[in-house]
This record gives C-alpha cells, structure tokens and sequence, in this order.
C-alpha cells in the first residue's frame, strides 16, 4: 500500500502587487502556520520517505519551515512541473515515484492538489493554505498503479485545528 500526503504550501504575501506569482514568499501569517504543520508532523510521527515540493518561493519556503519543525530527514526533491499543476500532471508526477518508497508528501499549490484530493479519493474537500491531507491508496502497490477514486483520506489537518 502507499500512502500520498499532499500539503498546499502556506499563505503567501501578496505585498508587491508587481512582483511575479512565482515569487511570491510567504508573509508572516504563513510562515507561523508552516512551523505550526511541521510540529504537528513531528508530534503524530508522520515520516515520508521522499517529500516533493514545488519549486516557486511560497512552496519552497512552506516546505524548509514544515520539514525543520518536524525535524524530518526525508529526501528532498523540487519538481517545477508541480507549479500551476493539473491534477493529471500531478498525477504523472506521482506515478514516476521509485517504487520502493510507499510514504511520500507532495507540496504544491490549489486548484491542482484540491483537485488531486478530490480526484484520488471522489471526495469533495477544501485545501486551504497550509492544509496537510493524508491518502491511504489501498490496493495500490506501485505508483503507477494507483488510480482515481480509489484512495481513502485518512487524515485532513489545518494549522487553525491545532491546539497547542
């Protein structure tokens, strides 16, 4: 079995109304839900083996805040295709995982991880900034095989249902 994590990268600034949108950092409100996300990793014990991030600043940022809370040794892989993502193109992405890996958390951006929530398990749930799903993609031994509507949403966590 493999499980998919997905996190949509945490809030961002939108100060200079110039600056391009794959620039964008987060502003201070992300950041703090960021270290929020990776302590909540670290106290339920959540190790991905591999984590694949986006490559746009929010992302990036979301993604070094997250894995230094938790204090996670995971590899680490920035995928540009990932960016403006389809759910398809998310899926190609995933479905090129090394097999031998069954635990793997994807960082990226809405519409695209909503839609691949919805897509992977027929559910219909919101991925607000900083949101952490996880997805239990039973049947599913390789990458290449798991398969719309098939997962199971196993956990879905915003830094505003965390308590201290």
């Amino acid at each position: 079995m493999k499980t998919l994590f997905i996190l949509r990268h945490a809030k961002s600034s939108w100060k200079d109304k110039y600056q391009r949108d794959f620039d964008r950092p987060l502003n201070d409100r992300g950041k703090k839900a960021a270290e929020t996300i990776g302590q909540y990793i670290r106290k339920e014990g959540i190790s991905p083996e591999l984590v694949l991030s986006s490559t746009a600043v929010r992302a990036r940022q979301t993604t070094d805040i997250v894995l230094r809370a938790a204090r996670l040794r995971s590899e680490l892989r920035y995928d540009e295709r990932i960016y403006e993502a389809s759910p398809s193109r998310l899926m190609e992405v995933i479905s090129q995982i090394d097999e031998k890996l069954s635990s793997v958390l994807l960082v990226g951006h809405n519409p695209g991880m909503e839609e691949l929530l919805n897509l992977l398990t027929a559910s219909s749930e919101h991925m607000a900034t900083a949101t952490l799903a996880k997805i239990r993609l039973d049947g599913a031994d390789k990458w290449t095989r798991i398969a719309a509507g098939k997962g199971t949403v196993d956990l879905i966590i915003r830094p505003r249902e965390i308590t201290g």
